[in-house]
């Protein structure tokens, strides 16, 4: 350990002593640190969690990407090929983890004198129901066929409250294009995601009935989903989804254009991008107070210690080693004051993710209680607070130079 780091842990170990002016305005700087540390530490865990809560929840209803006839939307009547070839292809894409096809077919549901408009998903056995299983409130999701119809229905918690529909009920579905066709189905699920634009007009059933519905034969699909391995490189594996429907569609003759999650519902990922410029404001609102009243307390300190700085001048220290005790006293209140708010923070972070206090309005967040999520950003984040707060001492640290000897040690 050399000179100053000894000096500067004995003077932090002794504050304690009796009538030192400085002991409150360590404490205020310490705590100012601490606040600032756990406001970044639980502000950071929500809007990661949110960010990626959203994200799922939008990804889970359609993939990362999705491959569909360039025409027509998602709930079009014109097919694309989805036949073994091409979704083998897809499939061992580079950084593609799941393939999968659904068909979609809108018509009304009508149950105990009401009526709602849907969208019919329906979907096969190889289907990745993991996300709708994750949000299942009622009944199970049953193992949908591809080439039987389940006449089974799930529904979301909105659908079926406006419907007044229970577990096992029979309800009525009438289909309009090319001449009326009806379906009774029984509801064998209810899912709620708080995802609003989804829940009002999703449900699921098997992808048979919907290609029958459509007239279409078992290799014809409304659009093709596609979950990449890692979103952070979701344009690099939609660059090799595209030259391979490039190919396809040059053997074939059809139309296909392959769209990301972002660029389907872009004012809502334009929505969640925002929060990343909150991050930001948020770190330098911590980093001002942190700084503020630490440079507080280091002048006061500095005022309090002038009789001590006298003295080691008079022995012939420099000024950059006394600066240096400083700093690193500086160093053990704001190292002491991020362990105490990274404390805090898991604490209060960790009784959120488990026992969830916190409610939200689903209506206007897309969940019901405030997301948590723990992430390595953390540590970084961390790593720069303490820096930059440290760094904003070395400006006032320089009022040391201008205390002359022989006036600091007669003061008092």
């Amino acid at each position: 350990m050399n000179l100053e780091l000894f000096i500067a842990n004995r003077l932090y170990g002794t504050r304690k002593g009796a009538r030192r002016i400085s002991r409150p305005a360590v404490a205020i700087a310490q705590w100012g640190v601490a606040i600032g540390a756990a406001v970044m530490f639980a502000s950071i865990c929500i809007i990661v969690g949110f960010k990626h809560q959203i994200r799922d929840k939008v990804s889970g209803f359609g993939g990362h990407i999705q491959i569909m006839d360039a025409s027509a939307g998602i709930e079009s009547e014109t097919p694309i090929d989805a036949g073994a070839a091409f979704m083998n292809e897809l499939a061992t894409a580079d950084g593609v983890k799941n393939v999968q096809c659904y068909t979609m077919k809108p018509g009304m549901i009508v149950a105990n004198n009401e009526y709602e408009g849907i969208a019919l998903k329906g979907i096969g056995q190889d289907f990745d129901l993991s996300f709708f299983a994750r949000h299942i409130v009622e009944g199970e999701i049953p193992q949908f066929s591809d080439s039987v119809a389940s006449n089974a229905i799930v529904l979301s918690r909105s659908m079926a409250n406006k419907l007044n529909a229970k577990i096992g009920e029979k309800i009525n579905i009438y289909f309009m294009q090319g001449g009326i066709k009806a379906r009774r189905m029984s509801v064998a699920a209810i899912y709620e995601t708080h995802l609003s634009d989804m829940d009002r007009t999703i449900a699921l059933t098997d992808i048979y009935t919907a290609r029958r519905l459509n007239g279409w034969n078992k290799e014809e699909a409304t659009a093709i989903e596609i979950t990449a391995e890692d979103f952070n490189k979701l344009y690099e594996t939609r660059d090799r989804i595209d030259r391979i429907v490039a190919r396809y569609a040059e053997t074939n003759g059809s139309m296909l254009y392959a769209p990301t999650v972002e660029e389907l519902y872009p004012a809502l990922f334009g929505w969640l991008g925002m929060l990343d410029q909150t991050v930001w404001i948020i770190l330098v609102i911590v980093l001002f107070i942190a700084g503020f009243t630490m440079v507080s307390g280091l002048l006061i300190l500095i005022l309090e210690k002038t009789s001590l700085i006298g003295t080691l001048k008079a022995l012939g220290a420099g000024n950059v080693p006394i600066r240096r005790i400083f700093i690193y006293y500086a160093c053990f209140i704001v190292g002491k004051g991020l362990v105490a708010g990274n404390i805090i923070a898991i604490v209060l972070c960790l009784i959120q993710l488990h026992l969830k206090p916190i409610a939200l309005d689903p209506e206007m967040y897309y969940m019901d209680r405030v997301p948590i999520e723990f992430t390595w950003l953390l540590l970084p984040m961390n790593i720069g607070m303490f820096v930059l707060s440290v760094a904003m001492l070395v400006l006032p640290s320089m009022l040391i130079s201008r205390i002359e000897p022989t006036k600091a040690i007669k003061f008092e």
